[in-house]
């Protein structure tokens, strides 16, 4: 987390059956919003959840375009989502769902709206 920047914006994360899917849905998400891909758990039997930060209104925004994507990608099943408006500190001091450093570039581009639409 750089000087509290995570924490003052929302946290997204989507879980699915099958990588095909969870690719397809991190692309139109990124694609849609100004929103930063932060984590990706793979959990068992083929279970796949990202996460993503950015404004409310753009997370909001990235999490339609990805739901959207699951029932045009052929064997993605969504499993769950959710958006958290401001997560506590200490959820992101533990989950990852902060800002790693190898994402920083990233970060800054959705700010400047770059990569956007």
């Amino acid at each position: 987390m750089a000087n509290g920047v995570a924490s003052q914006q929302a946290v997204g994360a989507l879980e699915t059956s099958g990588l095909p899917g969870n690719l397809s849905i991190a692309d139109a998400m990124l694609k849609a919003g100004r929103v930063t891909l932060v984590s990706y758990i793979k959990g068992g039997s083929a279970r796949f959840a990202i996460c993503f930060r950015g404004d409310v209104s753009e997370v909001q925004r990235a999490m339609e375009a990805g739901i959207a994507v699951v029932e045009k990608t052929y064997g993605a099943k969504l499993e769950t989502w959710v958006i958290i408006p401001r997560p506590h500190p200490n959820v992101e001091r533990v989950l990852p769902i902060g800002y790693p450093p190898e994402v920083e570039e990233f970060r800054q581009q959705a700010n400047a709206g770059k990569y956007f639409g």
